[in-house]
């Protein structure tokens, strides 16, 4: 039975996703504030955290940021903003998505589902396997080992969540073809849900500056259309 760690400092919102995921079938922990979030991470080990933003004493994203440096547990970000900065600085920060309150508690459900199904996904790939044409994807500079879900620049690892892989892996699967933002959807979640082309486009700028950091731009925007491969020399 996977675990989810709720954190949120509003009891009631705890109490309705605590009842709909465990009727769902997940055992649930929570914490109404960032540091007893970080303890019970580091104590119960959940697999996988939905995190509100707005909380008092430690926010949501200094318990992400912190998180993130020794994890990679999914994380699904609460907010009752709805700015596009706020997604962008979630995503960046390494967040797997992001819900705007008011939300459908089935919503959030069946995303928790999408992104664990993803997970056991990459942990059911062949850790010893030796390099080869069915395990990477390379352009230019650009590889992605699909076995260890890992980016590279120019040998340099580039971290990214795992919907940003699965974006990449999408575009490089065809690097001369234009993507609309619903075939990176389509390629982003196996779950095939609807999300906003926002919450694509956030991930996109996630991607690339990702990528820019290590000198790398990888992808370009055809405007009006969706995203293509650079030639990644």
């Amino acid at each position: 039975m996977e675990t989810i760690l709720i954190v949120d400092d509003d009891a009631h919102i705890r109490e309705i996703l605590r009842y709909k995921l465990v009727e769902a079938g997940y055992k649930t922990i929570e914490a109404g504030n960032g540091s007893e979030a970080i303890e019970q991470f580091t104590n119960l080990a959940p697999d996988l955290l939905i995190l509100d933003i707005m909380m008092p004493e430690m926010d949501g994203t200094e318990v992400c940021r912190e998180i993130r440096q020794t994890s990679t547990t999914p994380i699904i970000f609460l907010s009752s903003k709805d700015e596009e900065i706020d997604r962008i600085v979630g995503l960046e920060l390494g967040g797997d998505d992001y819900v705007t309150k008011p939300f459908s508690p089935r919503e959030v459900v069946a995303r928790v589902k999408g992104i664990l199904r993803r997970v056991q996904t990459i942990n059911a790939l062949p850790v010893d396997s030796e390099p080869g044409e069915e395990n990477e994807l390379t352009h230019g500079q650009l590889r992605l080992d699909l076995d260890r879900y890992t980016t590279y620049w120019a040998q340099e690892e580039v971290a990214l969540p795992a919907t940003g892989f699965n974006i990449l892996k999408t575009l490089m699967s065809r690097p001369t073809k234009v993507f609309t933002r619903e075939e990176l959807m389509d390629g982003a979640y196996s779950d095939r849900r609807i999300v906003s082309d926002r919450t694509i486009d956030s991930h996109m700028r996630t991607i690339r500056k990702k990528f820019a950091d290590v000198g790398g731009d990888p992808i370009e925007n055809r405007r009006g259309v969706g995203y293509i491969m650079t030639a990644c020399d």
